[in-house]
């Protein structure tokens, strides 16, 4: 079964989740700090989605966020009890694929991981096995790994989703719906600025990797990968 990795602090509501997600088939487990969540990372059997409370005793969230992108791409969840949409976004930019603002419904949380399910585990749909070369850049999607001139992209699975969703039509314009639904494996939500960032830095990465590669806002349709 998935398993899903919980740091919150809030000991009651990770009672309420881990219990709501082992009644849909999920084996959930759950620590109450940012410094537990990544000693489990490095010693425990991998989770496969860490859902991760940006309001955190010790060591916050994002902090910690930042620590574990440094070693792991595990696909992340961020929880934030923060009203502004910055915060949110912070997230983002550090390396989540995905967030929400508590409170939040069990069932949300549950149609999220699910999401991210689909996209990284084994028995999800296969993509396609045909490889993409673009630029510098080496796609190989049934691998779910991308190379550019032979070293490997660090990407996360979003970033990694975007890419090919935008690779495969090279050169012509992708909604930020179309996007969304194929990075994130969810509808495009109101005020949703999910895309945006991870388009944000898949421009940063593309760059520094001198990929030969920039992606193009497309005012009112979305983005466009050209070569240079």
């Amino acid at each position: 079964m998935p398993r899903i990795l919980i740091a919150d602090d809030d000991r009651e509501l990770c009672a309420l989740l881990a219990e709501y997600l082992e009644r849909q088939g999920l084996t959930a487990e759950a620590v109450h700090s940012a410094e537990s969540a990544i000693e489990r990372l490095h010693t425990g059997t991998r989770p496969d989605v860490l859902v991760l409370d940006v309001m955190l005793p010790g060591m916050d969230g994002l902090t910690a966020l930042r620590r574990i992108r440094e070693f792991e791409q595990l696909p992340i969840v961020m929880l934030s009890g923060r009203g502004e949409p910055v915060d949110r976004i912070v997230g983002l930019e550090l390396g989540a694929d995905d967030y929400l603002a508590k409170p939040c419904l069990p069932r949300e949380l549950l149609a999220r991981i699910q999401a991210l399910l689909r996209r990284t585990r084994p028995d999800a749909a296969p993509e396609p096995a045909a490889e993409l070369n673009v630029g510098r850049v080496r796609l190989r999607p049934a691998e779910r790994r991308a190379t550019c001139n032979d070293e490997a992209l660090p990407l996360t699975g979003a970033e990694l989703s975007v890419l090919l969703e935008l690779a495969r039509q090279a050169g012509q314009a992708v909604t930020r719906e179309q996007l969304t639904q194929s990075a994130l494996h969810r509808p495009l939500e109101r005020y949703d600025r999910a895309i945006d960032v991870h388009v944000s830095r898949l421009r940063q990465k593309l760059t520094a990797a001198k990929s030969g590669l920039r992606v193009e806002s497309i005012r009112g349709a979305g983005y466009q990968l050209i070569e240079d």
